[in-house]
């Protein structure tokens, strides 16, 4: 290489690296000297690295303050029996829908327990889904990849989280089957690998169907083809999880454990008997969303779990209104499918308060963020649903903690339940659903707006699980 030709390219070199440090916005040599003197490296902050470096930050931050008794005593309570437990998976949106309906079948029918079976209709979710991506993608087609809505699609194309819209969804179509129908199997227990797997099926799919959609295919030929596509699906679902019934004998006992009758039903029976038939047409939801206006319906593009069902629609109201239609629906021994962010939560003690944790005072910051700028960046959002059972009030009647039964098995947090302060649920609590016989007319009559759409990608709107 000609010595001319060295120099140039030395030349040019040394332009590029004086261009990187100057350039307006990043970190230069003076800045950098700055950044470096907020650690002094004094006995303090040696001491804090060494207790960081070995500890978790979580058993550094519990506050000790806070370290008192819990108060367990609820002055209105909904009793249920036995505390499931979703395991590995992320169903919490299907154990505490099947909650709440259990509750009331065992009270109804004073049976010793109940528990319907999550993987019947978790089986019948995941086929739906697959359908819902599967006909979106048709429905997309024309668009280009890079198009939000396509690229939506691709992301998710299938998971194992959900919301209550999933419960209305699913058993409305499917109905219901006692757990001993179909019991649980390692990968209804463990689901990520496996939801993964049809994932990947299904977006190879989704690029087959885009394509034959531009090629000209008919609608009977695209039908055909998801229809071969479904049954490829529906096939890994059955060695995963099992066969779904079509008909069974259930074994009715009384509340000592007696047999009382052997019925024989089919889904749809086991639901109309036991279940509640009404769960598109008698709930509604609301939810508390500081980061947008309240008193409106809201929509949310693909906040359904069927093709064929509908999105969901939801009424943002102040928390101390939601709080109202939840005290009235315990105090009518009803509980509530209810969804939160779990911050701050003790998880030795089944405790949640928004001062559990004092990470501020470990780091010498403050976080200040208040509920509505958690939503807008993300930093939280409705994550995990439980079954809203109880609430304690005060001489006035206003609330002085709650109580939510998990399904994270009997052994966590609080006899598998967790107890949260009134003040933990201002911050936390995102959406709620109730029955129509407590929410007030003015309140109804919202959910007869034309509802505000929302993208499938808001930041309030993640699957819970």
């Amino acid at each position: 290489m000609k010595k001319q030709m060295i120099s140039v390219i030395v030349l040019c070199a040394g332009l590029l690296s004086v261009q990187a440090q100057d350039k307006n916005g990043g970190i230069s040599p003076e800045m950098l000297g700055q950044i470096r003197q907020s650690y002094q490296d004094t006995a303090s902050d040696k001491a804090l690295r060494n207790a960081i470096g070995s500890n978790s930050i979580k058993s550094l931050t519990l506050n000790q303050e806070k370290q008192v008794g819990i108060d367990t005593d609820f002055s209105v309570k909904v009793e249920s029996k036995g505390i499931t437990d979703q395991q590995s998976s992320g169903r919490c949106w299907l154990f505490t829908g099947l909650n709440v309906m259990r509750a009331k079948a065992i009270a109804r029918f004073g049976l010793p327990g109940l528990e319907f079976s999550q993987t019947y209709s978790f089986f019948w979710d995941q086929l739906e889904k697959s359908n819902l991506f599967l006909q979106g993608i048709i429905d997309t087609a024309e668009k280009p990849m890079n198009d939000q809505t396509v690229e939506w699609l691709f992301k998710h194309p299938l998971s194992d989280g959900g919301t209550f819209t999933g419960v209305a969804d699913i058993v409305g179509k499917y109905g219901l089957v006692p757990k001993e129908a179909m019991s649980e199997t390692y990968s209804s227990e463990h689901t990520s690998l496996m939801s993964s797997l049809i994932g990947l099926k299904l977006k190879e799919y989704g690029l087959s169907l885009r394509e034959m959609v531009q090629k000209g295919a008919s609608v009977s030929d695209l039908e055909k083809a998801k229809t071969e596509m479904l049954g490829i699906v529906y096939r890994m679902l059955a060695l995963n999880l099992g066969v779904p019934p079509t008909s069974f004998d259930y074994v009715r006992r009384d509340a000592q454990g007696r047999r009382v009758e052997v019925e024989h039903h089919t889904p749809m029976s086991f639901l109309e008997k036991y279940g509640d038939t009404g769960l598109l047409t008698n709930y509604v939801m609301v939810m508390n969303d500081p980061s947008r206006e309240y008193y409106k319906c809201y929509e949310i593009e693909y906040d359904r779990h069927r093709y064929d069902g509908r999105n969901w629609t939801y009424v943002n109201l102040p928390v101390e209104e939601i709080k109202e239609m939840a005290i009235a629906s315990l105090k009518d021994s009803t509980r509530m499918y209810f969804s939160s962010d779990v911050t701050q939560l003790d998880a030795k003690r089944g405790y949640l308060d928004v001062d559990n944790y004092d990470y501020g005072s470990l780091f010498g910051v403050t976080f200040g963020m208040d509920k509505k700028q958690r939503i807008q960046t993300f930093a939280s959002m409705s994550a995990h649903a439980m079954t809203l059972m109880a609430v304690d009030l005060d001489e006035d009647g206003k609330p002085v903690k709650w109580m939510v039964e998990n399904s994270w098995g009997a052994a966590s947090g609080y006899q598998g339940h967790l107890i949260m302060t009134d003040r933990w649920f201002d911050e936390y609590m995102f959406r709620l659903v109730v029955e129509t016989k407590y929410v007030p007319e003015k309140v109804m009559k919202l959910f007869k707006q034309k509802p505000i759409r929302l993208p499938a990608w808001d930041p309030m709107f993640a699957e819970e699980n």
